[in-house]
């Protein structure tokens, strides 16, 4: 299921979870913030282990898609690597994260 290390995706959701179906939101802080198998998450919201499989797959799909049409995660990636002062480079990523 994971293309990108578990690292990475929660990176991606941190930046464009907002953007998901709040079903999805759940499903996948269930699996990768709380840690709960796939079988225990189809459990709770009594719906089969595939169900959630495809879901967090789709999920997974989808940040990945943001990332490639957006690339807000390189930017901030890049912006960290900046040579400037720590202040100056909270300044600019608190711009990235306004709404």
């Amino acid at each position: 299921m994971e293309d990108l290390k578990r690292e990475e995706i929660i990176e991606l959701y941190d930046i464009y979870g907002s953007l998901l179906t709040d079903k999805q939101r759940t499903y996948f802080e269930d699996y990768y913030y709380m840690d709960l198998s796939l079988a225990e998450i189809a459990e709770n919201y009594n719906i089969s282990r595939n169900a959630i499989h495809d879901q967090l797959k789709r999920v997974n799909e989808a940040l990945i898609n943001f990332e490639s049409n957006l690339h807000l995660q390189s930017k901030i990636k890049k912006i960290k690597e900046l040579e400037i002062d720590e202040k100056t480079k909270d300044k600019i990523l608190n711009i990235l994260w306004e709404e």
